[in-house]
């Protein structure tokens, strides 16, 4: 608790003003004569981890409904029925994240402090990737360089190569050895400092965007592979971001669930997807994840249908967000990359390279590593990991599979709805929502308002059907 009152003091005193202060050529902020003019690397190296972590977390609050994790409990809900929404707040946050983590780069490299600068190019390869795996096109080249306040929008192919790049010299600087201001753990709210942590996070980074265009003539799945065994070796490697204000922003949605501000509803989808209607098999990591209902049984909300059972929330006969799972819990860690994902990666990159040996073994690891950081007990995990459906043997191993498990491992996570598409939202008895506004899967999201009103170089948004280039 300590560390995290520590770091709500520093945030409002230095983090907040920051963020105003870095963001003054894109966003049109006048000077305030309370802002940090000149913030130290400590200080802007806080603000920065911290946003990386609320920034995937505020992805995921939009497409967990999109791969069907989260239903809304009220008919018809827009994002849970593929309406346009808009999501300026989500995007100023992506971008006024992405202003401070160029300050960060550039004060590094003024200051010959190569850490930062190192550490500054993965977090802008990340925020990258959020806006082109949603968005498309978007301003980045003359996003923040002074010279105009209507940016023009690169092509997400180009960012795509840009983050990539950004991750190979983010890897390059923190190999450097001469650094002149060394990161410090209490300012890292990511890997605490630790550099070699950061270069594995670089290449988890790259093994997913290289993974990205398994629809495509580019696919490398020896390029994947490689990433994958230059990045985490174990759960104790994950980037994660577990310092908050008051509370990690998933307990609050669960909180204020129970104070009728009603959100975090978990989808029939997944639901079914752990409880053994699916697959007639139950996943133990289920109570990990969420409550049972009064019932003693694990019900979803179908999406796009609403509330099914009773008309409050004062009746617990459908499942939620849960306070008490060690992913969503008050002080949880909102997890932006794992092993256990990496190992899912690894396993379908063997797999389209035709070795299915390494593939299984993979598959097998993935599912041991996420229960084990659920804290599954062994008899449990063993008895699930052995049962005839899950243990198939390499010969018997499929990418439907290798989907299907992976799935559980990204439950909230920024990434899934990259998979669900990748993966043409073949998941068993994925259905498109009740009263969907689409005739098909939704593939994008809607340029925001935000943008499109001050900026006339947006472009107009495409059917949000419509597949973004990696998609096609």
């Amino acid at each position: 608790m300590r560390k995290i009152h520590r770091f709500a003091l520093a945030f409002t005193l230095i983090g907040a003003s920051l963020s105003l202060q870095s963001c003054e050529d894109y966003f049109d902020l006048h000077e305030n004569p309370n802002l940090v003019s000149n913030p130290p690397l400590n200080a802007m190296l806080s603000t920065t981890t911290h946003k990386t972590g609320l920034n995937s977390q505020r992805i995921a609050a939009t497409t967990a409904f999109y791969v069907q994790y989260l239903a809304s409990p009220v008919a018809g809900n827009a994002t849970d029925t593929y309406q346009e929404v808009d999501l300026t707040g989500t995007w100023d946050a992506i971008y006024l994240a992405m202003a401070d983590i160029q300050d960060m780069k550039e004060k590094g490299m003024e200051e010959g402090a190569t850490d930062y600068v190192g550490v500054a190019n993965i977090m802008m390869a990340y925020h990258l990737n959020l806006i082109v795996d949603h968005w498309g096109d978007a301003p980045y080249t003359q996003a923040f360089d002074n010279t105009t306040l209507t940016p023009r929008f690169d092509s997400s192919q180009d960012l795509y190569a840009e983050a990539l790049r950004l991750l190979d010299e983010g890897i390059v600087e923190l190999n450097k050895t001469d650094s002149r201001i060394p990161l410090r753990a209490a300012d890292d709210l990511i890997h605490g400092g630790n550099k070699p942590q950061w270069i594995r996070t670089a290449n988890a980074f790259k093994a997913r965007m290289l993974n990205k265009v398994s629809k495509l003539p580019s696919y490398d799945p020896t390029a994947v592979l490689t990433a994958v065994d230059n990045s985490y070796q174990s759960n104790a490697d994950d980037a994660e971001m577990e310092v908050f204000e008051v509370r990690n922003p998933w307990a609050q949605v669960a909180i204020s669930n129970t104070q009728l501000i009603l959100g975090g509803w978990l989808s029939e989808q997944f639901v079914d997807h752990l409880n053994g209607t699916t697959y007639g098999i139950v996943d133990p990591r289920l109570t990990r994840i969420t409550e049972p209902t009064v019932t003693g049984t694990f019900v979803g909300t179908p999406n796009g249908v609403g509330n099914v059972g009773t008309a409050s929330n004062t009746f617990r006969d459908e499942v939620y967000i849960s306070i008490t799972s060690p992913l969503t819990g008050e002080t949880s860690p909102v997890v932006i990359a794992s092993y256990a994902e990496m190992k899912f990666i690894e396993a379908e990159a063997a797999f389209r390279a035709g070795n299915r040996d390494r593939a299984y073994a993979a598959y097998l690891a993935g599912i041991t590593a996420h229960m084990n950081k659920l804290g599954v007990p062994e008899g449990e995990r063993n008895a699930y990991i052995n049962n005839p459906a899950v243990s198939v043997g390499a010969a018997n191993l499929t990418l439907d599979l290798i989907f299907k498990e992976k799935y559980v491992v990204t439950y909230l996570s920024s990434e899934a709805w990259t998979d669900a598409r990748r993966y043409d939202y073949q998941y068993a008895d994925f259905d498109l929502p009740a009263n969907a506004e689409l005739t098909t899967f939704i593939r994008r999201v809607a340029y925001p308002q935000g943008e499109s009103s001050k900026n006339p170089n947006t472009p107009n948004t495409p059917a949000l059907s419509e597949p973004l280039w990696w998609d096609q």
